[in-house]
């Protein structure tokens, strides 16, 4: 599906992978709901004299608007299309890949090439050869250009598997050589640009390259990538380029580039100092400091208050356990790869924890339940650990210590699509405190290898498919992509910008209950097995808080600031009087720091560049009165209050999630 944007519109991009090796963006809707309740600095009246900021732009009715305030607006609209909604693109972009590969190769002579897919938004290439910079980009480019000028045909040829094992060593490509033995289709076919260059593919390409708009194509980074993803095999230079139909759609692109490197939540992290990577603890372990750490309580609080309500008991489980309990899981023998070593204590083997769902299953099994007690639901802000490569970490988004919000509800077969349901409300409930109300929501079916009979998996996936449409939200198959264990239903939340993460997901599990031989008494007495259901809402705390920087810029809502209010003297002469200030809010629960030290405009300076909600100005006024003048970030000035009625409005803005 084709979208039409203005200029003031953002492109959108998704993370099927949250490796850095691969292409970050993919087309989707743009979502437009922002609501801001952030204030600004004020004005200060110190007898005769005025102090004022510029004026800033005054309310932003979407995330997209606020993000390109500072754009240009072109009247046309630019369409974006996806691989998905245009094949014409999904050509452009393979055979992009493929005269990219010949530009090299006719630069570099020695360099060997391996595989070049398209991508969301463009396609990239695999060389063994010499590393490239920013400058060899460039002349890839212009020689791509010519190639592309010069309109060759791409002509489709098919092969035996043995003229094809000829061809490649007549030409010296041992990557090749593994590939083609990883085909298992015969014939083998072959795509020629021109008589100058092949590769094997299966296509689809355009018929020349000069249906390639050359202005519509840029060559983005180079990156080292292990050969088939494995730290032993040889590192290769990645080229990623991205490729459009038109000019336009590539300015479009560009500028949502710019946008997202604007919001990355690294460099945010950073310049508010909310969390960090320390080179000196290893990587992938996040320290989360005070500023950032208050978010997290506050996530973590409003997470607990409405599962309690939603009538979930709350657990706290060991961040280690004995290997064994990880081979009755099964994780020892299907997630080994992911998992840290063992630590042998006392002559037993441990195991730091990938997963929460074990700990909650021998909970559970520490007393025999009867059918009465049915549902029992638990959940847990469990922290796992899972070996990453180096290579693969990622800010807060690829992680190898991360907090999981982590539910399992266990109930009986008649009840699974009424507790789905419940945890679809859930879902929609929490996401929507936090500002994200659109969802892409994927129902995946039974894979060919799995456990349960066809009986229980028919009736788990029908309660999963009535619970989405009782509850109205559109979905779509995944047919087959379902875990061995049981169905399940994902949900990509929609960000500021239109990217989609995953973060939630429903999973039923018959593996877990049989591995472990949990049971409960049914009403004849006899001995049944109980439906598990795995669930998460945020995902993890550390990476949904990645995609809540992104998704604001760092201008967190009122009720989700770490520092609501800054109380800033004009001189230090009313010092004294904002600490008396700064004690009565804090006193009330508002996150207020007075900062002093600094003549006023700097004062302001800073606060903005700390995305600091409100600003009360204190001078000799306001001493006098013993009141405070206020403004907002974005709805201006507020003027002179008092401070019970600055308390009250933050208050009650707060709690509703609208302006001051």
């Amino acid at each position: 599906m084709a979208l039409s944007l203005s200029s003031r519109s953002l492109f959108t991009s998704s993370y099927k992978s949250l490796s850095p090796l691969k292409n970050p963006f993919s087309s989707f809707p743009i979502r437009q709901y922002r609501i801001l309740f952030v204030l600004d600095p004020c004005k200060y009246n110190n007898k005769t004299t005025r102090y004022k900021l510029p004026r800033r732009r005054s309310s932003f009715s979407t995330h997209a608007s606020a993000a390109l305030q500072e754009a240009p607006a072109p009247n046309e609209k630019i369409v974006l299309p996806t691989n998905e909604s245009s094949d014409g693109l999904l050509r452009i972009r393979h055979t992009c890949a493929h005269v990219m590969a010949m530009a090299v190769q006719k630069l570099y002579p020695n360099a060997k090439v391996t595989i070049g897919p398209w991508i969301d938004n463009g396609f990239y290439y695999d060389f063994d050869m010499e590393p490239l910079t920013d400058r060899d980009l460039k002349r890839i480019k212009k020689e791509m250009d010519r190639i592309i000028s010069r309109n060759l045909p791409l002509v489709r040829e098919e092969v035996s598997r043995d003229e094809a094992q000829r061809r490649i060593m007549s030409i010296n490509e041992p990557y090749k050589i593994e590939i083609l033995e990883s085909i298992k289709e015969e014939p083998i076919t072959i795509y020629h640009i021109g008589d100058e260059w092949w590769d094997l593919c299966a296509g689809p390409h355009v018929e020349t390259t000069g249906k390639i708009n050359k202005k519509a194509i840029e060559l983005e980074s180079v990156a080292g990538a292990y050969w088939r993803g494995d730290v032993k095999k040889p590192m290769l230079q990645r080229i990623y380029g991205t490729a459009w139909e038109n000019e336009d759609q590539l300015k479009a692109y560009l500028h949502f580039k710019e946008e997202a490197k604007r919001r990355d939540h690294r460099r945010i992290g950073q310049d508010l100092d909310l969390f960090s990577i320390q080179d000196e603890a290893g990587g992938g372990l996040v320290f989360w400091h005070p500023k950032g750490a208050i978010i997290r309580h506050i996530i973590e609080d409003t997470w607990k208050k409405i599962h309690m309500e939603r009538g979930y008991d709350l657990l706290y489980t060991p961040h280690v356990a004995k290997a064994d309990l990880w081979k009755i899981s099964g994780h020892l023998d299907f997630y080994k790869e992911n998992m840290f070593d063992q630590m042998e204590i006392e002559e037993e083997l441990f195991q730091l924890r990938p997963m929460n769902c074990p700990y909650h299953v021998l909970i559970y099994k520490r007393q025999l339940h009867s059918y009465r007690d049915f549902p029992i639901r638990v959940a847990e802000l469990g922290t796992v650990y899972r070996y990453e490569l180096s290579g693969s970490l990622h800010g807060l988004f690829r992680v190898r210590g991360f907090t999981q919000d982590d539910a399992h509800i266990f109930c009986l077969e008649d009840q699974i699509k009424d507790e789905i349901r419940g945890v679809l409300d859930l879902t929609e409930e929490i996401l929507q405190q936090f500002g994200f109300d659109k969802y892409e929501v994927n129902l995946s079916t039974r894979p060919e290898k799995a456990v349960g009979d066809d009986e229980i998996w028919e009736k788990a996936t029908f309660a999963l498919k009535d619970a989405l449409e009782d509850k109205g939200w559109s979905y779509q198959i995944d047919d087959g992509g379902g875990a061995f264990y049981g169905p399940k239903i994902d949900l990509k939340i929609e960000d500021a910008l239109g990217r989609k993460w995953q973060c939630s997901t429903i999973q039923v599990d018959f593996n877990l209950p049989q591995r472990f031989d949990i049971t409960y008494v049914d009403s004849n007495q006899e001995r049944k097995r109980p439906i598990m259901i795995h669930r998460a809402v945020l995902g993890s705390l550390e990476r949904f808080f990645g995609v809540l920087i992104e998704n604001y810029a760092g201008d967190f809502p009122l009720w989700l600031s770490p520092i609501q209010a800054r109380v800033l003297p004009v001189t230090d002469a009313q010092l004294q009087y904002c600490n008396e200030v700064g004690k009565k809010l804090k006193a009330s629960g508002i996150r207020v720091e007075v900062c002093s030290g600094e003549r006023l405009p700097k004062l302001i300076r800073n606060a903005e560049k700390q995305k600091i909600p409100l600003m009360a100005v204190v001078g000799p006024k306001e001493v006098e009165t013993e009141t405070i003048t206020v403004r907002s970030r974005f709805a201006g000035e507020l003027g002179n209050m008092s401070i019970d009625e600055f308390i009250s409005r933050t208050k009650t803005a707060s709690e509703n999630r609208t302006f001051l």
